[in-house]
This record gives C-alpha cells, sequence and structure tokens, in this order.
C-alpha cells in the first residue's frame, strides 16, 4: 500500500460516486454540464477498468504516478497486441561539433531511479514490468469545457492549430468561457524533406505564464500532410499550469493523424503511444532548469521510424535510450505511415490578450547562458545514416520571439530563441 497516498483501487471506486455538483464551486472548472462531466467519468472509468496497479508514488508537484503493467497500459489492454520489437540504436549521427569553454552544459537524468523516495516514504521507480501513468483525475479534467478539449493541443482554437506551418482542417468553436479566442506563436526552424526523423539537444528552461497565457513550449516536430491530412509525432518539454498543475517545465509527447482535429492527446492519456522504459515520466516535470547567466541543464531528443513504429529516443541514441513508439497504425494510409517530410524545432506559446515568454524569456541575441537553444539538429534520411539539418527560420511575432540559426557551428547546426511575450505579439 502506498504512503499517504489514496490507493489507485480506492480511487477509480471514487470516480463512479462523483457529480458535477463537487465542482460547481471552483474557479478553475470550466465544464458546464451533466452531459459532458458524466462523458469525462465514463472515460476516466474506461480508461483504468481492469489496470491493477502494484505501486504508486507522489512526484515533486504533487502529481500521482501508478505503476502499470506494460500490457495494461491504454494503448495494449484488451488489445492482444504484444510489445513491439525493441529499436536499434539510432543511426550513426554527424561528427558532433565541440563546445567552447564557456558553453559547458548539463545533461538532466532520467527522472525515476531506485534510490529515490517522495516525500511521504514511496519509492519513485516502478517495479519490473511495469510503466509510470499519471493519474488522470476530473480536477484535471474538468478545467477543460469537454473531453475532447481535453486530449487536444492547448484549448480548442479557431483554426484548430497547432504546427508552425500547418493549421487544422476544421474551424473549432471558441471556448465559451474565453472572451477572447487563444491563439498559438512560434519562433522555429524547419527543413522540407523526407524523413525517418531526427534528433537534437533542449535547453530546460521555466517560463512563467500569466494570467490570460495557456502555455509554453520547446520543441520537435516531424511531420507530412496539411490542412485536415496533416499528421505529425511531438515531443519536448512543456509549461502549461492549467494541464499538469505546476508552473514546471513538463516532459511531454503529442501526436495527430488529422490536423489536429479529432485525433491526437498528450503522454498516455489515450490510446496512441506504447512505452516500454519505466525510468521516464511522460507528463512529469524536469529538474534542475536553466538560469540566467547560471547553469545550463538540457536534454537529448529524437524519434526514428524503426519497423512500422516512430521511437522516441531521450537522454542518449543507443538502444537502451529508447522510451516508447506510435504505431504507424495510428496514421492509416496517410504520410506518416512511411516516412515524415519536414523536420521542425522551436518555441511554441499560445495565449488571449497576452502570450508567455518563451525559453528563457530573453532573446537570442543575448546568446548562451541567456537565452535558449536547441543544438547539434540532424535527421535520419529514408536512405540511412544521419544528416546535418539545413533550417530555414521562422519568426511570425518578431516583437515578442526571435530566432537566430547559427548552422554548422561549434554545435554543428544550432539556434538560440525565444522571447518576452507580452501582449500586441
Amino acid at each position: 500500500m502506498p504512503r499517504g497516498l489514496v490507493p489507485f483501487k480506492e480511487f477509480v471506486q471514487s470516480l463512479a460516486q462523483t457529480s458535477i455538483a463537487e465542482f460547481a464551486q471552483d474557479p478553475t472548472t470550466k465544464v458546464t454540464t451533466a452531459a459532458r462531466f458524466n462523458e469525462m467519468r465514463a472515460y476516466l472509468l474506461d480508461h483504468y477498468q481492469g489496470v491493477t496497479v502494484p505501486h504508486s508514488f507522489m512526484d515533486e508537484d504533487g502529481q500521482i504516478w501508478d505503476c502499470v503493467p506494460i500490457d495494461q497500459q491504454p494503448s495494449l489492454k484488451g488489445t492482444g497486441l504484444k510489445v513491439a520489437t525493441p529499436p536499434p540504436s539510432l543511426p550513426v549521427a554527424p561528427a558532433e561539433g565541440q563546445p567552447a569553454a564557456k558553453e559547458n552544459t548539463i545533461m538532466l537524468q532520467a527522472q525515476l531511479t531506485p534510490d529515490r523516495k517522495d516525500h511521504l516514504g514511496n519509492v519513485m521507480h516502478c517495479p519490473k514490468g511495469t510503466i509510470p501513468i499519471r493519474r488522470i483525475t476530473l480536477d484535471e479534467m474538468t478545467r477543460f469545457e469537454t473531453l475532447d478539449r481535453f486530449f487536444h493541443k492547448g484549448p480548442f482554437i479557431e483554426g484548430g492549430k497547432g504546427h508552425p506551418r500547418h493549421g487544422g482542417g476544421k474551424v473549432l468553436e471558441k471556448e465559451a468561457t474565453a472572451a477572447v479566442a487563444p491563439t498559438h506563436k512560434y519562433a522555429h526552424a524547419y527543413q522540407v524533406v523526407k524523413n525517418l526523423g531526427g534528433h537534437s539537444f533542449l535547453s530546460v528552461w521555466q517560463p512563467g505564464i500569466g494570467a490570460n497565457q495557456v502555455f509554453s513550449l520547446s520543441q520537435h516536430w516531424y511531420a507530412g500532410g496539411a490542412g485536415p491530412k496533416l499528421q505529425t509525432v511531438e515531443c519536448g518539454w512543456q509549461v502549461y499550469p492549467g494541464k499538469y498543475g505546476t508552473s514546471k517545465p513538463c516532459l511531454f509527447i503529442y501526436w495527430t493523424a488529422d490536423g489536429y482535429n479529432k485525433t491526437g492527446n498528450y503522454n498516455l492519456d489515450k490510446k496512441a503511444f506504447v512505452q516500454t522504459n519505466p525510468a521516464w515520466t511522460l507528463g512529469g516535470s524536469l529538474s534542475p532548469v536553466s538560469t540566467y547567466n547560471g547553469a545550463q541543464y538540457e536534454l537529448e531528443f529524437s524519434w526514428y521510424l524503426y519497423k512500422g513504429n516512430w521511437w522516441l529516443y531521450l537522454k542518449g541514441t543507443t538502444a537502451s535510450s529508447a522510451v516508447g513508439y506510435y504505431p504507424t497504425s495510428l496514421f492509416g494510409g496517410g504520410q506518416l505511415a512511411t516516412c515524415a517530410l519536414d523536420i521542425d524545432y522551436g518555441g511554441e506559446t499560445v495565449g488571449t490578450t497576452s502570450w508567455p515568454p518563451m525559453g528563457s524569456g530573453h532573446f537570442p541575441a543575448e546568446g548562451f547562458g541567456k537565452a535558449a537553444f536547441q543544438r547539434n539538429i540532424y535527421y535520419f534520411p529514408v536512405a540511412g545514416g544521419g544528416t546535418n539539418a539545413s533550417l530555414t527560420v521562422s519568426q511570425q511575432s518578431p516583437a515578442c520571439y526571435k530566432i537566430s540559426l547559427r548552422a554548422n557551428g561549434t554545435w554543428n547546426p544550432y539556434f538560440y530563441f525565444g522571447g518576452p511575450g507580452g501582449a500586441g505579439c
């Protein structure tokens, strides 16, 4: 039994007895009808049905993690499917440039290890054969107006965007509770090229999210198609208090098969991604973070399409660095079933009348130790191997956010990006 936590079985039993009336006085509640609330509750009951949890723990942000047998995670439970053949180490990459002495960085470690304990004394590690899944609660879900909005990237916005160069294929209604529709802003660098994924290091920061602001992130996109046929796999870090209940940057993944319309979800919130590595918590916070004129922390991310699965690698490029995969069956006959057609890296924010800082909150001209970066950016051509990216930058809101590409420098292709945000972006 976990110390100081509601046991998983009791948590699930309590869901069936919860009503919308219990959330009526909560100012963060956005769900407004009993029918929509009941849809959320029914989803969670189905999500957890038949799941056994041998261990649970709480992270520093108060999020509860349940250790779930690999074959009972959402994408495998009840399907009869087996975990895919483990992937190999990633293809040989271009020789990595050596940073100058003043550009030393520190790699973040895996979030979970057997020697860690939470403040209640529970071991922050999952038993063999299980993986950590963030416990989704009705408190979190009711911060969104509908179940569909909970799954989508950011709030539902007009145009359904979530990719810097491609909008969604359907005009979506405004949030009834928002006086102004939220919009996305970007500073990014891309290349149109047929690929099986790619790689970069992301410096990790903690931009603040203020009033009328939603989230700020740094990420990869691998995409193909456009409009309602846009398909992506994505990864990075994201500060999104409205979802995760913390102001810290959280590790995240996302996907869509139809331009952010009816498909897509974060992490393991829905059937899509299959996690195989128990050392990482998808949706969990990352720490420590970089500080202005101080230590610079980073994390290495890669996607690689191998034998019909888009594999995510973290903190390394060896086979042991693989975390899990999106099966290409998610993409039907669409572009990502065979390869992606462009690579994209950079920052994204969402706000209404004001937008949050991006990266460190400082413009790229300030350079190392002051501005956020992505470095050693390369991709995997369909013919094999690894090739340095040849990127084109885009900054639609230069008054708020900029990006500065330093191609083939000491860090191979890399860039600084970000800015303070604010009103009028």
